[in-house]
């Protein structure tokens, strides 16, 4: 389980993160681009990822890591239930997500030549 504080820690430790409402939930972004969002009603996550990134993840436990069902999922947009999600797993998770989303120049610092 991945608690909401440790979701915060982890997603304002990238760099030039900014948490801001979204809705009804909380969106972490990067140069105004959301590539996560927390559901606390749900206990759960979204994040954006690539579609490899999302078939890989998903592959993992598709109770616990699975495509949105719609058309944002075809996006990239991908659920985690925080419930049952362990921290290492979801690190590797958001990471892309912020990959995903960030300048090449703020990846390089958290991921130096293009390392996984």
């Amino acid at each position: 389980m991945v608690s909401i504080e440790t979701f915060r820690k982890i997603a304002l430790s990238f760099p030039e993160t900014t948490e801001e409402p979204h809705f009804e939930k909380t969106s972490f972004r990067v140069k105004k681009k959301i590539f996560a969002t927390y559901d606390g009603l749900n206990k759960r996550a979204c994040i954006k990822l690539s579609e490899i990134d999302q078939d890989v993840f998903a592959s993992a436990n598709r109770s616990t890591i699975y495509p949105v069902d719609n058309k944002w999922g075809k996006q990239g947009w991908t659920m985690i239930e925080m419930k049952k999600v362990n921290k290492d797993l979801f690190t590797d998770a958001l990471t892309a997500a912020y990959c995903e989303v960030a300048p090449k120049k703020l990846v390089e610092q958290i991921r130096p030549n293009g390392s996984e």
